[in-house]
C-alpha cells in the first residue's frame, strides 16, 4: 500500500502529554481493540461489518468502539441512520494508528483471517454498488451522450488544478467518487461529501476497489457543511449545481472551506433547451452562463481566474456544451490578523 505525503507531516504536530499517552495505550492494549484499529486503518466500516469479521456481539463491539472513540483513534461518521467507523485522519490520534499499523506484523494469522472476511465484505459491497448501477445505468448512458466524453471533462479538472498546493481535496457532491479517485495520487487527503446514501455506496466502492485509503466519504449538506472554515486546498463541484434550488448558497459555502489561495473548480453545462432532463434526470436548470457562476463566485470572495467550454465534437441541438469555472480565495497566508503587541510596535 502506498502511504499519501500525510503520514510523513504528522511527525511535526504536537504529541500527547504524558497521562494521555497512558489512557491511549491502554485503550489500544486489548486484542479486539488492536484488531478493530488494524480493520479501520483499511476501511470504513459499520458496526454490522465488525460484527460479521470478527464474530462478535454487537454491544461487545460497540463498547471497544467506545473507548476507541474516546481515546481519539477512531472517528465515527453518522450517515441517515447508519454510521461509519475510520481510524483517525490528523493529529496524534493519526500518528498513533500509523505507529500501530506499522508494528504489528501483517501476515499474521489473526490479522490475516480478518484481512479475508473483510474481503468479504467489500465485495457485498461492490455487489450492491454494481446492482444500483446496474438499474440506472440506461439513463446515465443517455446523459453521457448528450455531451463530450468523460475524458476531455477530466482533462479540463485536472488543467485547472495544476501549477498549485493540492494538499486535500474536498468534492461536493461526489457521486461515484471519480474526483477522488482521479486526484488519490497527488493529494495527502480527500473528502467526498453527498447527498445520497446509494451514490455513497457506489464511491466506497470505487475507493476500496482502487486501494485509496486517504480518501473518505459522507453523507451531509452542501449548504451548511460540517466542516471548519479555511480547510481545503481545493474544493470541486462536478455536475451538481443544476440540481440546485440556490447555486449561489453552495458556492459560498465551498468559499468558506477553502485556505487562503485555495481554489474552487465548478463543472457543469452551459445554458441549453434540453426539457426532458428537468423530468428524467431531476435538473432544476438548464445550464449556466458563464458570467452567473462567475458572479456567484464574486460574491463569496473569490476572483475568477479561469473559463473553459467543452464543445461536443459532433454538432447538433442535442448535444450539451460542458463549462469549467475556477475561483480562486485571494488571501495569501501574510493576511492573517497581526497580533495586538505587533500593531503597537508598528504604531511606534
Amino acid at each position: 500500500m502506498t502511504i499519501p505525503a500525510a503520514k510523513t507531516a504528522r511527525a511535526i504536530q504536537p504529541g500527547y502529554g504524558f497521562d494521555d499517552a497512558v489512557a491511549v495505550l491502554r485503550a489500544v492494549g486489548e486484542p479486539t481493540r488492536l484488531r478493530l484499529v488494524a480493520l479501520l486503518v483499511e476501511a470504513e466500516l459499520t458496526v454490522t461489518d465488525m460484527v460479521d469479521i470478527l464474530g462478535q456481539s454487537q454491544p461487545r463491539i460497540s463498547r471497544h468502539l467506545k473507548l476507541l472513540l474516546e481515546a481519539g483513534l477512531v472517528e465515527r461518521v453518522k450517515e441517515g441512520s447508519w454510521a461509519f467507523f475510520r481510524a483517525a485522519g490528523e493529529g496524534p490520534g493519526a500518528r498513533t494508528v500509523d505507529a500501530l499499523a506499522a508494528l504489528v506484523d501483517p501476515t499474521d494469522a489473526i490479522l490475516a483471517s480478518d484481512r479475508d472476511r473483510l474481503a468479504a465484505v467489500r465485495a457485498k459491497r461492490s455487489s450492491e454498488a454494481q446492482a444500483f448501477f446496474s438499474r440506472h445505468a440506461a439513463d446515465w448512458d443517455r446523459l453521457r451522450a448528450l455531451h463530450v466524453p468523460e475524458e476531455r471533462v477530466e482533462r479540463a479538472v485536472r488543467e485547472a488544478l495544476a501549477g498549485g498546493a493540492l494538499r486535500s481535496l474536498l468534492d461536493l457532491g461526489t457521486g461515484t467518487g471519480r474526483m477522488l479517485e482521479l486526484f488519490a495520487p497527488e493529494i495527502e487527503r480527500g473528502l467526498g461529501i453527498d447527498a445520497s446514501p446509494e451514490m455513497l455506496t457506489l464511491a466506497r466502492a470505487a475507493l476500496d476497489r482502487a486501494g485509496i485509503r486517504h480518501c473518505s466519504v459522507r453523507t451531509g449538506d452542501i449548504y451548511s457543511l460540517a466542516l471548519p472554515r479555511d480547510a481545503y486546498d481545493a474544493v470541486i463541484i462536478h455536475q451538481v449545481l443544476h440540481f440546485l434550488d440556490d447555486g449561489a448558497r453552495a458556492i459560498r459555502e465551498a468559499a468558506r472551506v477553502l485556505r487562503p489561495g485555495g481554489r474552487l473548480v465548478v463543472v457543469d453545462f452551459a445554458p441549453h433547451e434540453q426539457e426532458f432532463l428537468r423530468e428524467a434526470h431531476a435538473h432544476r436548470r438548464l445550464g449556466f452562463a458563464r458570467d452567473v457562476v462567475e458572479g456567484w463566485m464574486a460574491a463569496a470572495g473569490l476572483t475568477p481566474t479561469r473559463f473553459q467550454n467543452l464543445v461536443a465534437d459532433e454538432a447538433g441541438s442535442g448535444k450539451l456544451t460542458v463549462s469549467v469555472w475556477v475561483g480562486r480565495d485571494p488571501r495569501i497566508l501574510t493576511d492573517a490578523p497581526v497580533p495586538p503587541a505587533a500593531k503597537a510596535i508598528e504604531v511606534v
